[in-house]
């Protein structure tokens, strides 16, 4: 079964929307590199729509009406919007469920040490990476130190052209030749995932004296990170032991590009998956009238197994689902069971684009091409689809329906040859309270690498799938 080429039928109308629609997602993932930045660039964009906290609406006992919008920040790391519909929340809500952090390397809460003359932070990666992929490359530090006393230290460095970016380094090919010999997984080591921040052992001053060769004092233990120390202290304000409550990200520096002579593609650092989440999120902000509860549920912590407080095994979404059923006067556990048993969900998550380069890795009828469209996996998992929600024939008939009404491009894939491989997202963790769900996304080139690529007509198809999804789903198992 063939499918078509998006570019092949956009008239210069529909390329337009689609260009422009892009540059806003390329922005957006080029200034939001982490989970907390994500958050509050959609919470200050959500607010302008007209979007209210729910705390703020729980306080003022507020009684949600059809067209009232309120969201809830969870632990400023993930995130969940709710647009009541005129229907009863007990005969199901429409969800879109993205993640919003990305592979990436961690600091650790003890990083700071010097070796060699050279100031490093010690780091632990975080999510699935080929590490020899971070070495050499320009790197950026992002997030945010607590001190002792609550405030909170904003850190972004290595993004602005004048800032200093970071690096790990590797082993020159003059000497590399055991190196060489080691498989992928070895080449790098975790504990080899040293970040390289500074090799100046002072800290030179207006009244401090030149020092000839005769003069020289031999150069005290740690002057390298004594001096680093000193340049935090100075411009951020921050100790040594305030690592310890600190969550600092380092990621690949720059902003996300067009690539392509034909301007065809995006090639950005973490689009797995905020390439599903930013549509998404554009999806609900602009819908209208709807007769199901829209929601989006963007989540954290899903690239380690969506574990912790803030990811999706987490029970944040079914208590925020709880405070706004009550507040619109709907509220009893069993109206709350019904409302998530007769939900319908798109698992807006990311799948594998098919690579010419390593073809042997797909079954070419059954793997997703970069430009042909929004993109389903009926099921992911590995091999005996292990570990995968297998979505009903039933639903996925009913969401065709709505995309070929649309007009939307879709196409269905699986996530490499059947003993290759695989991967999973949170769609089996929704499917546990008995709701239709499907993954459903964008193409990825490159996943998990620092600068994955994706197609912008595929990013534009997801983001019109994500709107017929909200507006029109009403799917009820029997």
């Amino acid at each position: 079964m063939e499918r078509i080429n998006a570019w092949n039928i956009y008239d210069l109308e529909t390329q337009k929307a689609c260009q422009n629609f892009a540059e806003d997602y390329r922005r957006f993932i080029s200034d939001n590199k982490t989970e907390r930045e994500c958050v509050d660039a959609f919470v200050n964009e959500a607010e302008d729509h007209g979007y209210v906290e729910l705390a703020r609406a729980i306080e003022e006992n507020k009684k949600l009406q059809p067209g009232d919008k309120v969201y809830l920040a969870w632990m400023n790391k993930s995130l969940v919007l709710f647009d009541i519909g005129t229907e009863p929340m007990e005969h199901g809500l429409n969800i879109l469920g993205a993640h919003i952090d990305s592979p990436r390397l961690d600091v650790k809460q003890n990083p700071l040490f010097e070796k060699g003359g050279f100031g490093y932070l010690d780091t632990h990666y975080y999510g699935g990476i080929k590490k020899y992929q971070y070495v050499t490359l320009p790197l950026a530090i992002r997030g945010v130190i607590v001190k002792k006393d609550g405030e909170t230290v904003q850190l972004n460095v290595g993004e602005d052209p004048d800032d200093p970016v970071f690096f790990v380094s590797d082993l020159l090919i003059h000497l590399a030749q055991d190196q060489m010999k080691k498989t992928a997984d070895k080449l790098i080591e975790g504990e080899a995932l040293d970040l390289v921040i500074g090799n100046k052992p002072v800290i030179i001053d207006a009244n401090s004296k030149r020092k000839t060769t005769r003069d020289h004092e031999e150069t005290p233990k740690d002057a390298v990170k004594k001096a680093l120390l000193q340049i935090l202290s100075e411009n951020y304000g921050i100790e040594e032991d305030d690592f310890e409550s600190a969550e600092l990200e380092v990621v690949p520096a720059g902003p996300a590009r067009d690539a392509g002579f034909d301007r065809s593609m995006i090639l950005g650092y973490g689009q797995d998956d905020r390439v599903c989440a930013y549509p998404s999120f554009r999806a609900q902000l602009e819908a209208k009238n709807l007769r199901r509860t829209g929601v989006t549920l963007l989540v954290d912590k899903e690239e380690i197994g969506s574990v912790g407080a803030t990811g999706m095994r987490s029970h944040f979404f079914e208590n925020a689902l709880a405070e706004v059923m009550n507040l619109a006067g709907q509220y009893s556990e069993l109206a709350l069971r019904r409302c998530l048993a007769n939900s319908c969900m798109l698992s807006s998550d990311v799948s594998s684009a098919f690579d010419p380069h390593w073809a042997d890795c797909f079954e070419e009828k059954n793997t997703a091409f970069l430009g042909r469209g929004m993109v389903f996996n009926k099921f992911t998992g590995s091999r005996g689809k292990s570990g995968s929600n297998d979505a009903n024939a039933e639903y996925i008939a009913h969401l065709r329906g709505i995309f070929e009404k649309e007009n939307v491009l879709t196409q269905t894939a699986e996530l490499g040859r059947v003993d290759v491989g695989g991967g999973g997202t949170i769609a089996y963790i929704l499917a546990l309270y008995g709701m239709n769900v499907i993954d459903s996304g964008v193409p990825v080139l490159s996943m998990h690498s620092p600068w994955e690529a994706t197609s912008k007509a595929d990013i534009y198809e997801a983001f019109r799938g994500y709107q017929a999804f909200l507006q029109d789903a009403d799917f009820r198992s029997e």
